[in-house]
């Protein structure tokens, strides 16, 4: 069975999803993989809990479809979509290949069935000891997971999002150790090998739009932090005061995903019509076709990096 790249999001993040199929793609010339996009909005399970409270690092929050990040279950369908056959590769919709992922499709697991990147300081603290944005699978070695029953378990009590996500409820043998080049987080240099802008504060494709998103409601380096935000929701509504994404520090990374965007768009991959739909609806900020127009070529913006190394 041909490995899979599997891009999980749902409508919010739909554009840069597809942007990061064609960074696959573009990378790699996949001619030895396919890359499939899991969309929330085509898995009916999500809608039975809209509204419903469920347990996140020992808290109830309601689930909202509509939230920024509603479709992280998904991290955990691959292994069904591939009959539990083969290798996938998972990454969240804001993570972009600048180097050729066949390397890591066909390398040797050592035994394990998840390989990921491992959180270390304040996230290690705040969202667990392991990366779940990029997993490396050996879905035979996964036959326990099964998306809908355990997503349905989060509104029991029986399974906690953070635990799961942070990957909580696996046998810690059964993990290994990937790279951070391979889940770099919002850093862009010449060893990167996927950039994963992962601060939602700061995606390049949001900066000046509302804050769709709720944040973190328990924080153990700072418990008053949760209880303000705890507060501020339920008396004012899920993303009252939240403000605005900002720009994103680093002037490279927004010009790369805007030089990916171009050759989706010149690929076929969308319109120009879907495009300022995004817009319309939010999710894509307002000067986007400026910033397509004045964007340099990918190649011009991973050449001012320096020396690349190999994948």
């Amino acid at each position: 069975m041909r490995p899979r790249v599997f891009v999980h999001t749902n409508h919010r993040q739909l554009a840069g999803a597809l942007v990061s199929a064609h960074s696959f793609r573009r990378s790699s010339q996949a001619d030895r993989f396919d890359v499939t996009i899991i969309n929330h909005g085509e898995c009916p399970f999500f809608e039975r809990h809209e509204g419903e409270l469920y347990l996140r690092a020992g808290h109830r929050l309601p689930w909202r479809n509509d939230d920024l990040q509603s479709f992280t279950p998904l991290r955990f369908m691959p292994p069904e979509l591939m009959g539990y056959e083969g290798r996938a590769l998972v990454v969240d919709p804001d993570v972009f290949a600048v180097a050729d992922v066949r390397p890591l499709l066909s390398r040797d697991m050592g035994g394990k069935a998840i390989l990921c990147r491992v959180h270390g300081g304040v996230k290690r603290t705040v969202r667990g000891l392991y990366a779940s944005s990029v997993m490396l699978l050996d879905c035979a070695k996964l036959r326990h997971w099964r998306v809908e029953a355990q997503f349905d378990e989060l509104f029991t009590g029986a399974r906690d999002y953070k635990a799961w996500l942070g990957l909580g409820y696996e046998d810690p043998a059964t993990i290994g150790e990937l790279e951070p080049t391979w889940n770099d987080f919002d850093h862009l240099g010449p060893e990167t090998k996927l950039l994963h802008n992962t601060r939602r504060m700061t995606q390049p494709w949001k900066t000046g739009l509302q804050v769709d998103f709720l944040p973190v409601e328990r924080f153990p380096l700072f418990p008053p932090f949760g209880w303000l935000m705890t507060a501020r929701r339920k008396l004012l509504g899920d993303y009252a005061l939240l403000g605005r994404y900002r720009r994103h520090p680093d002037s490279r990374q927004e010009a790369l995903f805007w030089a990916l965007l171009r050759e989706t768009l010149d690929n076929g991959a969308f319109t120009e019509a879907f495009l300022r739909q995004e817009m319309a609806r939010g999710h894509l900020r307002p000067d986007t076709f400026e910033k397509v127009a004045s964007v340099p070529s990918v190649e011009a913006v991973l050449g001012g990096l320096g020396q690349r190394k190999a994948a």
